[in-house]
């Protein structure tokens, strides 16, 4: 069996790691010119590291891990408003950037990445699948997998144009060199909230800093420049000198936070995977997790016995029920993440007060995991 899957990043790498072990002939196509390395910083935990873990990953995952220690809420002038101690019901929660889980799955994928390029039309016949490539290359393919994020081009040839929900915010992420600044974040996560906005920075290795920042804005279009300077440039902290190293495009993550819905994940031989169908979305904070599940689940069924059409119905009906609880979830935690109000915040803050009272911390933990942690449990041995 053949397959070409557009996109080469958590799910796209994760799903040929398990089929060309399965002895599938396996081919990536990936619009970006290269491999895509930073992003924001992630909680990873749940079933994606059930899934790592089978891969033998987490050695060289431990290894990129940063020691987040503390979740910490300052004010404009760096003093601590409320804060949690991250120690009790963590264990198995590995904090690191995006780009480095990517890069500890493509490492491992013997599978040929052809950058640049994406998909310009699929036709569908009896056999297998036509593709051809924006380099004008084409492809014979039994299975063609769309793992081409939230703006899929795969899923607008099988399904036409589909519009993602739109969360009302824009986030921007990016990870600037001042050994001064990320001494005096350290190994807590700090974030400063205001109505509508939040900015948050972790110290990462070799004196740099990473920086996440969200804004609500009712618009769905994302424009060009995210004004970083001109929205959070006067809310004090470490934004003033953070800001002024931040570069204007480039090295820079700027986008809509968004969620995708699909009552279908497949259309003949064509299949979705993570964001192309599933995206849950920053607020969930459990993309990457998920995207490695659902390859799991897929792979697991492409490999048992039955035809593609069978194994694409069953990947979907055990993995929709937990995206879309995983979606909600993150809708509800729009308002602990970014409050839009100034009585959100108190109310939040003390709720982290209380969360600081002993047992308190396991409690909260818990309620911040959307579940899907019985997904890796094969259907088929």
């Amino acid at each position: 069996m053949k397959v070409v899957i557009c996109g080469a990043g958590i799910a796209g790498l994760t799903l040929a790691w398990h089929l060309e072990r399965a002895g599938w002939e396996v081919e990536l196509v990936e619009r970006a010119a290269a491999f895509r390395d930073g992003g924001y910083m992630i909680d990873f935990y749940g079933p994606g590291h059930q899934v790592a873990g089978r891969m033998g990953l987490l050695p060289r995952l431990l290894r990129d891990r940063y020691p987040v220690d503390e979740l910490s809420y300052v004010d404009r002038h760096g003093r601590q408003t409320s804060h949690l101690k991250l120690t009790a019901g963590l264990e198995d929660v590995i904090s690191l950037l995006r780009g480095d889980l990517a890069r500890a799955i493509a490492d491992t994928v013997r599978a040929p990445i052809r950058y640049g390029a994406t998909i310009e039309s699929a036709d569908q016949h009896p056999d297998g699948v036509t593709v051809r490539l924006s380099d004008g290359t084409t492809r014979e393919a039994d299975l063609l997998v769309g793992a081409d994020g939230a703006r899929s081009r795969v899923r607008e040839l099988a399904f036409g144009p589909v519009t993602p929900r739109y969360l009302g915010h824009q986030v921007t992420a990016s990870i600037i060199t001042d050994p001064e600044l990320s001494r005096r974040v350290g190994t807590r996560y700090q974030m400063l909230t205001t109505p509508g906005l939040m900015a948050g920075a972790y110290a990462l290795r070799d004196d740099r800093l990473a920086l996440l920042f969200l804004r609500r804005d009712p618009s769905p279009v994302l424009p060009a420049d995210p004004g970083l300077r001109r929205h959070f440039g006067d809310l004090g902290w470490i934004l003033p000198e953070a800001l002024e190293r931040v570069p204007h495009s480039g090295e820079i993550y700027h986008d809509l936070v968004t969620q995708v819905e699909l009552e279908r994940w497949h259309h003949g031989r064509i299949v979705l995977l993570g964001d192309a169908c599933q995206a849950v979305s920053l607020f969930a904070g459990h993309g990457a997790s998920m995207a490695m599940a659902a390859a799991w689940v897929l792979a697991d069924e492409l490999t048992a016995p039955g035809d593609h059409a069978d194994a694409f119905a069953r990947y979907q009906a055990r993995m929709a029920p937990v995206i879309g609880e995983v979606q909600r979830f993150g809708r509800r935690f729009i308002q602990w993440m970014a409050p839009s109000h100034r009585w959100r915040i108190l109310a939040r803050d003390l709720v982290f007060r209380l969360a600081a009272l002993p047992g308190g911390s396991r409690l909260f933990v818990n309620s911040l995991s959307p579940g899907g942690h019985n997904l890796i449990r094969p259907h088929h041995v």
